[in-house]
């Protein structure tokens, strides 16, 4: 089941790993070996988190690489759900 309108996961790694440790976005940058552009479109919601992004963030965090791509799946298939009656799409039958 889905979450209601799961936060991108940029927002969760902002507020719940580079906030409570007191790291700036340049610091956690270098740290992610990724360019400080790069990683401000993935905190504003601007970008998703890549499969390399996730497995960079799960070395730096100790987390897993899963957990990252599983959050950005959520907060993509429930925004893709809110637009379901749009999509012209009819049931396929056995003939």
């Amino acid at each position: 089941m889905l979450m209601h309108n799961p936060p991108h996961p940029g927002e969760v790694l902002r507020e719940l790993c580079l906030e409570p440790l007191g790291i700036s976005v340049t610091a956690a940058a270098e740290a992610l070996g990724v360019s400080r552009k790069t990683l401000s479109a993935v905190l504003n919601g601007k970008a998703g988190i890549s499969p390399e992004m996730a497995i960079r963030l799960s070395i730096a965090f100790d987390t897993s690489a899963e957990s990252w791509l599983n959050q950005q799946s959520q907060y993509e298939l429930w925004h893709a759900e809110q637009h379901r009656k749009e999509l012209n799409v009819k049931k396929l039958v056995a003939a």
